[in-house]
């Protein structure tokens, strides 16, 4: 199966959103978070427009400050109702991981 289907993009929106509900974050942070956790290919080519569509969705707000590094950085933010679509994510991932491990298993 190719990286860029429709099933990995919604899987990162979901990891993308549980990473910013843990504290501000700002995109640059999201891609190395996600390659720390072994989503190495995944590009900020991937992650910025996930981004994007998450804030128009109102999952996700934004805010511009300034970085101790240079310019100024977006940092984003779990909404109420990106924190409700974070955990049914979860609930969905759980049960889908079940029955998936189910099938390996034989």
């Amino acid at each position: 199966m190719a990286k860029d289907t429709q099933m990995l993009k919604g899987l990162l929106e979901g990891c993308i959103l549980m990473i910013v509900s843990r504290h501000e974050t700002y995109g640059y942070e999201i891609c190395e978070r996600l390659g720390e956790h072994g989503f190495k290919e995944v590009s900020e080519g991937s992650v910025y427009p996930i981004l994007i569509r998450l804030e128009k969705k109102k999952l996700l707000y934004s805010n511009m400050k300034e970085s101790p590094l240079g310019p100024m950085r977006k940092y984003y933010y779990l909404t109420d109702q990106g924190l409700k679509e974070l955990e049914d994510f979860i609930d969905i991932w759980k049960e889908i991981k079940k029955n998936v491990d189910s099938v390996l298993e034989g």
